[in-house]
C-alpha cells in the first residue's frame, strides 16, 4: 500500500512539473522586416502568457520598437534578433520600424493583439 502511495505521487509531481514547463515555455512569434513591411504585420498574444518576438530582415538593418511595453531594437539582416514579452495588459499595441530605411519609412507598422 505504502508503494503505491510513494508511487502515484512521484508520477503526479513528475505530470505536473511537466505541465508547468510547458505552460511556461514561451510561444515564439516570427515577424520577417523587409523595406517599408513587416510580415505578418499582425499578430496575437494571450495576456499573462510569455512569447519571444524572432524577428529577422531581409534586405537592410531595421527597428522593431513597441513602446507600450518599452521594447526596442535593431533587426540586423541574416540574423535573428529575439526579443522577449510577457503582456500585461490586454488591447492593440502599434510596433513600428524606428531605423529610416528611405520612402515609405513611415508605413512601416504593424499590430500586436493581446487577447484577455
Amino acid at each position: 500500500m505504502r508503494r503505491r502511495v510513494m508511487v502515484a505521487l512521484l508520477f503526479g509531481s513528475a505530470v505536473g512539473g511537466a505541465a508547468c514547463l510547458a505552460a511556461e515555455t514561451p510561444a515564439e512569434i516570427r515577424i520577417s522586416a523587409k523595406k517599408f513591411e513587416y510580415h505578418p504585420n499582425k499578430v496575437t498574444a494571450k495576456l499573462g502568457q510569455p512569447v519571444v518576438f524572432v524577428v529577422t530582415s531581409e534586405d537592410r538593418i531595421h527597428g522593431f520598437k513597441m513602446p507600450d511595453f518599452g521594447l526596442r531594437t535593431n533587426i540586423v539582416p541574416g540574423q535573428e534578433t529575439r526579443v522577449t514579452l510577457t503582456p500585461d495588459k490586454a488591447g492593440s499595441f502599434t510596433f513600428f520600424c524606428d531605423v529610416f530605411c528611405g520612402d515609405g519609412h513611415e508605413d512601416m507598422e504593424g499590430t500586436l493583439v493581446v487577447a484577455a
